[in-house]
């Protein structure tokens, strides 16, 4: 009984300080200090709050980056924004201070990318899905099996053909990709009282299948013969519980985060489309920049994609410990089994020509990319 009293005690003291801080304007030093641990002391609360003051003063920049997530989110959603903050404020040997704006509180995903573009804020958390609108070359990680799996999508965003072909798109519409963040594929996640474990195409006849707007995700799930159902994100969960879809296909880490671990039944790893996220900055602001301020922003980005890689099978493999306990299922395919999938949907098909073809430019174009794809550089992360 002392022991629960101790804990609510514990907790009324946290919410009390984190309350303070943020009344007090220093909501970043509530989340550091929070994330160190530290709220259930006034005075460490207190120091954390000084100490982020001090660096917001004696830096030269502010520099506000947005994500959808809140801090704790990157133990199975490897997003690392706290991780970011440290290592640009590092790098740039505190020239610029990381306001951080998490949990969704100025928006997400295509949201977060106009703020970016229009320079309310300088960086953000968001989807390539997301930035597709802005740069429609970025819609080509969309194409089934062109870089599903982790390993092909870190050799695609940084190979010289992406940097060469998809970056001065993106810069053209006024962002600098800071650095891609890894998450894992997406799978394909059934109802309780579903279909059962979906292990071939076949599976899929007559399931209806939520989709995002993504008219390449809609043509993909047809081809393996589901019927796509547009769904908005937000009315998702309701959609999988009511029946009105039966199945959906974010990555087992976005799965857990959003709530769906106690509606679901089966979850396949069919490795067909990432779901990526990435960093994006306003270009302008960026430019403005001293060039030593500039590079030390690229490094502390190069840090964390890096930390980020190696966080990937943890994220993973606590979110699958958590939706585990709540009676999930977990299937793996067979390489003759990816294979029907690959022949069914896969981007070789000439089905896919007319969006390689807009989204890359041109077939060359999209055979430079492919080769990256295909090619191993210096970045190893762990495939599902």
């Amino acid at each position: 009984m002392s022991n629960n009293k101790n804990n609510l005690e514990m907790q009324s003291e946290e919410r009390r300080n984190f309350l303070k801080l943020s009344s007090m304007g220093a909501f970043t030093a509530a989340i550091v200090a929070g994330s160190a641990g530290v709220l259930w002391s006034e005075t460490a609360a207190a120091q954390t709050a000084k100490e982020e003051k001090e660096r917001e003063k004696a830096a030269d920049h502010v520099m506000t980056i947005a994500t959808a997530y809140v801090l704790g989110a990157s133990r199975s959603y490897p997003i690392l924004q706290l991780d970011l903050k440290e290592n640009i404020q590092n790098a740039t040997n505190g020239k610029v201070y990381v306001k951080l704006a998490p949990g969704g509180q100025l928006g997400a995903g295509g949201a977060l990318a106009q703020k970016v573009q229009a320079g309310t804020i300088q960086a953000a958390q968001h989807s390539l899905s997301n930035f597709a609108p802005f740069a429609p070359a970025v819609d080509l990680i969309n194409l089934p099996y062109f870089c599903g799996a982790n390993q092909r999508f870190v050799n695609l965003v940084n190979s010289n053909a992406w940097k060469k072909q998809v970056h001065p798109k993106i810069e053209a519409k006024g962002f600098k990709a800071l650095f891609y963040v890894v998450i894992d594929p997406r799978v394909v996640a059934v109802r309780k009282g579903g279909a059962g474990a979906v292990l071939l195409p076949s599976d899929l006849e007559g399931v209806k299948f939520r989709v995002p707007g993504s008219k390449m995700l809609q043509q993909y799930y047809r081809m393996v013969g589901a019927n796509p159902t547009p769904v908005a994100w937000g009315e998702t969960p309701s959609a999988i519980k009511q029946g009105v879809a039966d199945a959906l296909d974010p990555s087992v880490g976005a799965l857990y985060v959003f709530g769906f671990k106690d509606i679901l039944s089966h979850v396949t790893f069919t490795q067909a489309v990432p779901d990526s996220q990435v960093y994006s900055c306003n270009l302008e602001w960026f430019n403005s920049l001293p060039k030593d301020v500039q590079e030390g922003i690229e490094f502390a980005s190069e840090i964390t994609a890096a930390q980020n890689l190696a966080k990937v099978p943890a994220a993973r493999g606590y979110a699958m410990s958590e939706l585990a306990k709540s009676g999930v299922q977990f299937h793996s395919l067979s390489n003759d089994q990816l294979a029907q999938w690959q022949a069914a949907g896969g981007y070789q098909r000439s089905e896919w020509d007319q969006f390689k073809t807009e989204l890359a430019g041109s077939m060359s174009v999209f055979n430079q990319l492919e080769d990256g794809a295909n090619t191993m550089g210096r970045y190893y992360v762990h495939d599902a």
